[in-house]
């Protein structure tokens, strides 16, 4: 993959570092790390939006949800069990995982809850109002009056 270089844009720009990192993280991450465990963001309205994700076999107590810097980070710590059953086929995976979300501005976490082997994260969009679009009243001026200029016609015709 061919490196981007930034640097001319974030001469002009100012507070999209942000942006950088996130392109150098997105480059440097493993395709694998994708993979496990699944899940899904979806856009509930407007401003409403849940990431769903398959943690069958986590308890509440294994998974752990953090925010830090606009970056959300779920974590579970999968408890080792003792080898009493013999598989035939162990397909249920039970390692731990961290998986990280970029948050845009304005983007806050409002709960978690965790049923029937799916985590559900709600996040809600909040723009202050001073960053919400208002219209301004155009007021018209009130009309200049007339200018007389000495020497005009108007003075000669007197």
């Amino acid at each position: 993959m061919r490196p981007f270089d930034l640097s001319p844009l974030l001469r002009s720009t100012v507070g999209f570092d942000h942006l950088s990192r996130m392109l150098d993280a997105a480059q440097r991450v493993d395709d694998s790390a994708f993979s496990y465990p699944p899940y899904n963001i979806e856009k509930l309205s407007e401003d409403d939006y849940r990431i769903t994700m398959a943690v069958a076999g986590f308890a509440e107590s294994d998974l752990e949800i953090t925010v830090h810097d606009r970056t959300l980070i779920i974590t579970g710590k999968a408890k080792r069990e003792e080898e009493t059953a013999q598989y035939l086929h162990r397909g249920i995976a039970g390692r731990s995982f961290e998986r990280r979300f970029e948050l845009a501005d304005h983007i806050r976490v409002e709960g978690a809850d965790l049923a029937n082997g799916l985590l559900h994260v709600t996040l809600k969009r909040e723009v202050p109002e001073q960053m919400k679009p208002r219209t301004i009243r155009i007021e018209a001026a009130p009309p200049a009056p007339p200018k007389v200029i000495a020497g005009s016609s108007a003075d000669k015709a007197a």
